[in-house]
């Protein structure tokens, strides 16, 4: 059967939007299902578990980045442009899915998911590393460790620069979360 038909996706619509209320231990199946309009049957048919779920919304956020990230990138003309659009991007989605982001973490861990999360984010360390090759073979940057290591570091720095804020700060103002951005990138940018 294919994953991403209209029901897998309603699934997951509802599991992010009851997950993120109730918390993963105290959400049954019978409430996703509720929540999405099908039988519990048809989770199974696509979820063998309630702990499969939690990476599959993982996997739709990550997605939902990498596409945006990629439709601003194309007129990058500099990694350093490129390296701008990656924080504004995951500031933006990490912004956006705060709570269902911290349920993904708890889950990930509750059931040791974590080589699947490698998995997920496997494409976006390929394209960055991309990108980071191309801008030092136009002597853009200066190699100072493997760039295969420096690409996930800038990641890290970025994503847990937005998560550390968004988790802990529910007001967030605009003008503080712009100086992160700012901040994050002039870090970043010493670092190439």
């Amino acid at each position: 059967m294919e994953r991403k038909d209209g029901k897998y996706n309603q699934i997951l619509d509802a599991a992010m939007k009851v997950l993120s209320e109730g918390g993963f231990e105290k959400t049954p199946v019978s409430r996703i299902v509720k929540e999405a309009g099908v039988a519990q049957g048809t989770f199974y048919l696509y979820f063998s578990s309630k702990s499969e779920v939690v990476p599959a919304i993982a996997e739709r956020i990550f997605n939902e980045q990498m596409a945006a990230i990629s439709e601003s990138d194309r007129n990058s003309a500099t990694f350093a442009d490129t390296l701008k659009v990656m924080i504004v991007e995951t500031f933006r989605i990490t912004r956006r899915y705060r709570n269902v982001i911290i349920f993904c973490y708890s889950g990930m861990a509750f059931y040791q998911s974590f080589d699947r999360w490698e998995k997920i984010y496997r494409p976006y360390y390929n394209w960055v590393q991309e990108r980071l090759d191309a801008a030092l073979e136009r002597g853009e940057c200066s190699p100072v460790i493997d760039s295969e290591s420096q690409v996930k570091m800038m990641i890290s720095t970025i994503e847990n620069t937005a998560e550390n804020y968004f988790f802990s700060h529910s007001d967030s103002s605009d003008k503080t979360v712009e100086d992160l951005k700012k901040n994050v990138f002039a870090f970043l940018n010493k670092t190439i």
